[in-house]
């Protein structure tokens, strides 16, 4: 259902107004990325401004994305979506906060995240991956979101963060409703949850610390003192949403889009030196985040007067659906030149700091599914589904294939 429209303010130009509802637009089967593009380049203007979600302002072209997510002197990360936030629950840190407040943060989650980190962490995520396939490939058929894409990122971020892996149901479920569900009540509820179960484990690292993410940063001190609860909450919190959920929905698309196109299926299959070129050009084919930013101070952008405290939508799906920065944007070409160079994980001094993780793991499923089950498809008569807010996923996708040519 479309949110309720507000008047156009005096300082937005009437040719620059769409009325686009980001949490309630048309999308094309499963062509979630390539439907929101096509709405926006209906209109010509650099910059537009909708009337929905208590109005803003969004950013359409790769340039301004890039300018937007740098620019933290007219652009704060203190409100990170363009509907109403609850203003009593802790800030995502260090993603709402504005530099230079976020560095100290971000430095604790980069050390267990950094390339020798990740290193060891895509040994246990090939290892789980072979697992997994080979638990359900002479089957003939799986549902991929249940199957995999839920259970292999979320078991290795369980095991950096050490969390008990019969919790994965559980918060799973828990993050999908924080990220997706249908009211703002459900969403803030199982947000507390998470809140909850997180300074819970807190609670637990305090009294009995070990290696892991959680009691590392329960011991850190940040400027001479440890980290009050009110920002620990908050940075817990991210990590439970952005460890949960992310990449198990970029996963969804990835699957999605192999199982219906054959021909790219069967170039990886034959030439699997292509994998880490094919692995970005699907990162950029398929973003999934919806980011946003709030005018710091009355800024002069894109040919709009933006002024203090407006929101501002960046897509990161039009960064890489740019057919000035890509020709061809919306075919995915696994022979493309510097694919990687997008926004899908942000941009700024905000970029994902799990990226380096994220595309790990999504390079291993490419390797070792495709050395597995080479040929499949969408189980005819299925519907899977795109659901979306801030971060679109493929909620059910079921695949099949003939056993006999699993190896």
């Amino acid at each position: 259902m479309a949110t309720s429209a507000i008047e156009r303010p005096a300082n937005v130009p009437a040719d620059r107004v769409i009325d686009f509802d980001i949490y309630d637009f048309p999308v094309e089967g499963l062509e979630y990325q390539a439907s929101m593009r096509s709405i926006f380049q209906a209109n010509p203007a650099q910059v537009l401004w909708t009337p929905r979600n208590g109005g803003h302002w969004i950013v359409k072209n790769n340039a301004d994305v890039a300018k937007v997510l740098a620019d933290n002197d007219h652009f704060s990360s203190r409100r990170i979506m363009v509907t109403t936030e609850d203003q009593t629950r802790p800030p995502l840190v260090p993603l709402q906060l504005d530099p230079p407040h976020h560095a100290p943060y971000r430095a604790l989650l980069q050390a267990a995240l950094s390339p020798k980190a990740v290193g060891k962490l895509g040994e246990r995520a090939r290892e789980l991956s072979i697992e997994l396939i080979d638990g359900f490939k002479a089957d003939g058929h799986c549902e991929f979101i249940g199957q995999f894409a839920q259970h292999l990122p979320i078991a290795i971020f369980m095991e950096i963060v050490g969390l008990p892996s019969e919790d994965r149901p559980y918060l799973t479920e828990i993050a999908e409703v924080a990220m997706r569900g249908a009211s703002e009540e459900e969403r803030n509820e199982a947000g507390a949850k998470l809140m909850a179960y997180g300074m819970g484990t807190v609670a637990e690292r305090r009294a009995n610390p070990g290696t892991d993410l959680i009691s590392t940063i329960v011991k850190a001190e940040v400027e001479g003192k440890p980290i009050d609860d009110f920002p620990l909450t908050g940075m817990i919190l991210l990590l439970l949403l952005g460890g949960l959920d992310t990449v198990a929905s970029t996963l969804g698309f990835y699957a999605q889009f192999l199982a219906t196109h054959p021909e790219h299926r069967r170039k990886l299959v034959e030439h699997p030196d292509l994998i880490p070129n094919a692995n970005e050009e699907l990162l950029r084919r398929f973003p999934i985040a919806i980011l946003a930013r709030e005018v710091k101070a009355d800024v002069e952008f894109g040919g709009v007067a933006m002024k203090a405290g407006e929101m501002v939508m960046v897509p990161t799906q039009m960064d890489g659906l740019d057919e000035h920065k890509f020709a061809d944007p919306l075919t995915v070409d696994f022979d493309r030149v510097k694919p990687g160079a997008n926004s899908t994980f942000g941009g700024g001094v905000h970029r994902c700091v799990g990226s380096v993780l994220a595309r790990t793991e999504l390079r291993i499923f490419l390797e070792e599914w495709l050395k597995r089950i080479p040929d499949f498809e969408v189980k005819p008569g299925s519907e899977p589904k795109v659901s979306a807010r801030s971060v679109a996923t493929i909620t059910t996708l079921e695949l099949v294939w003939d056993p006999k040519s699993v190896k």
